[in-house]
């Protein structure tokens, strides 16, 4: 039979007991839930303003009035239009395009192809006049599709003829065909350009150029 030594004996401690919350209450699971929500609602507008995009033409150079376009001549521009209405005023690449578009005006390269800037080829009253001039007086980027201006540079036939010695027959024409200095000049050394140009602009070349004896031109290509 043991006897005890007299040395009371230590007291254990109590189990440690740890405070608990519902996890329902737990503020971290609150601000993982707003954070998931705060990224749904992102990607959600994201999508939905990709969604609004649309392709719509645009032209891949400058252009001129006159000019004659094809799909070839056309790149597509991936655009969002704020206002829904106006993407009636152009042409997407799901659109039938026109048989013959002719410009009505210039637009410049990567610029959104307007419906209102073109019609119908010869709608616009524009026809095609051929012109022959001194290589030196043309500058060499002339070509195709280029805007020009063309003066007469020539005395005046008479003591009382109108036309000044430098007088701008032709404004904002556009060069319809530009041939090659291999097939474009004649046997006079002289190169032919064809401008489209209005009805009117025709009669009054002809009228400036028949007053001189002998009519200088002088193109000057715009831009």
């Amino acid at each position: 039979m043991s006897r005890s030594s007299g040395v009371p004996a230590a007291p254990q401690p109590a189990p440690a007991v740890r405070a608990t919350t519902s996890g329902w209450r737990d503020p971290r699971l609150w601000a993982g839930v707003a954070i998931v929500a705060v990224s749904v609602v992102a990607g959600a507008r994201l999508l939905g303003a990709a969604d609004d995009t649309v392709q719509v033409w645009a032209v891949a150079a400058d252009v001129g009035p006159g000019d004659r376009l094809a799909e070839s001549d056309l790149v597509p521009h991936r655009v969002r239009f704020a206002d829904e209405a106006a993407l009636g005023g152009y042409f997407t690449v799901e659109d039938e395009l026109p048989g013959d578009l002719q410009l009505t005006r210039g637009v410049g390269g990567g610029e959104l192809l307007p419906r209102g800037a073109v019609a119908a080829a010869g709608a616009d009253g524009r026809v095609e006049l051929p012109i022959s001039v001194d290589p030196a007086l043309v500058p060499v980027s002339v070509a195709a599709g280029s805007v020009v201006s063309v003066h007469l540079n020539a005395p005046a036939a008479g003591p009382g003829a109108a036309v000044p010695g430098d007088s701008l027959l032709l404004e904002d024409a556009t060069v319809v065909d530009a041939p090659s200095a291999g097939s474009g000049f004649s046997a006079g050394g002289r190169r032919q350009l064809v401008l489209a140009v209005g009805e009117d602009d025709v009669e009054r070349y002809f009228e400036l150029t028949g007053a001189v004896e002998n009519p200088v031109l002088t193109v000057v290509r715009r831009g």
